[in-house]
């Protein structure tokens, strides 16, 4: 469920040991948390995007985990868990892409403080 991984990552990222400090930033019963990881109650969307904030998850990510646990039916259900890995392998995709052009200018760049050494040099 991905409701106990949201709440367990805002946790950790809080520094929290109890549920209730989650339920106090939330300002919901102490109970209602104990709800959501049973499964009786769903964390709505205010509530999964301020989580997600505080713990340096994407917030389309909790947005769809949460919709994700909220039905019922199997079949709607794997489809919003196709979206949520579509959207993060998107997003790596987008990250190494990122990651491969900066290491190419960082090369580039290099490459041109050398040959301006070497003229200096000569």
């Amino acid at each position: 469920m991905y409701a106990n991984y949201l709440l367990d990552r805002y946790k950790t990222a809080m520094n929290y040991i109890q549920d209730k400090q989650i339920a106090h930033d939330l300002n919901l019963p102490a109970s209602r948390i104990y709800e959501m990881r049973k499964g009786k109650r769903y964390i709505s969307d205010s509530e999964a995007v301020f989580m997600a904030e505080h713990a340096n998850i994407d917030p389309k990510e909790a947005l769809l985990g949460c919709h994700s646990d909220r039905n019922e039916n199997p079949k709607i259900k794997q489809l919003w868990k196709d979206i949520a890995k579509k959207l993060n392998c998107q997003g790596i995709h987008a990250f190494t892409m990122t990651f491969l052009a900066s290491g190419l200018m960082v090369t580039s760049l290099s490459g041109m403080i050398s040959e301006c050494a070497l003229c200096t040099l000569c």
